[in-house]
């Protein structure tokens, strides 16, 4: 297992991606524990990207309940179809808001978090078992770039879990 991160700071966004990926499979191989992993890859994003707050929810039943996260404490539980977490849950999807205060049914956790992208995370089924959450304090600050990378990282988890 790695125990520190070498991420040039100086690059772009997806350069940021492209170093960090091989970093995080090298940290999860080994470990069996998909809390411990999924902690883990938390940090590694939020120490990377300094996200306002990034973490999963996990299915279970009609609910998203909070996962491993980094950032100022969360919602605990989410509803399947409420707020953006819970929509791209319902809707097996991607979603990008650019202004969360635009986002019809928005559940704001916190005051200060403007933007978000959410990213389900699937089985081998295709069924949702967990999303991830970010946010950020800024408005418009995730885009394709973050999309495609994210995704890549939720094939990684739904690879242990």
């Amino acid at each position: 297992m790695a125990e520190e991160l070498h991420i040039n700071q100086q690059v772009s966004k997806e350069e940021k991606y492209q170093e960090l990926i091989p970093q995080l499979s090298a940290l999860v191989s080994g470990e069996n524990d998909p809390i411990a992993n999924l902690a883990n890859l938390m940090a590694a994003l939020k120490q990377t990207f300094n996200f306002w707050w990034v973490g999963v929810y996990v299915a279970k039943n009609d609910e998203l309940v909070l996962g491993p996260f980094q950032g100022p404490i969360a919602c605990t539980r989410i509803k399947k179809g409420k707020g953006v977490c819970g929509t791209a849950w319902q809707e097996a999807k991607t979603i990008i808001v650019p202004d969360v205060d635009q986002f019809p049914g928005h559940i704001a956790c916190s005051s200060l978090s403007k933007s978000e992208i959410v990213i389900p995370i699937f089985n081998k089924n295709k069924e949702v078992i967990m999303v991830i959450d970010v946010d950020s304090e800024k408005l418009a600050d995730f885009d394709q770039i973050d999309e495609i990378y994210l995704n890549k990282i939720a094939n990684l988890i739904s690879d242990f879990v």
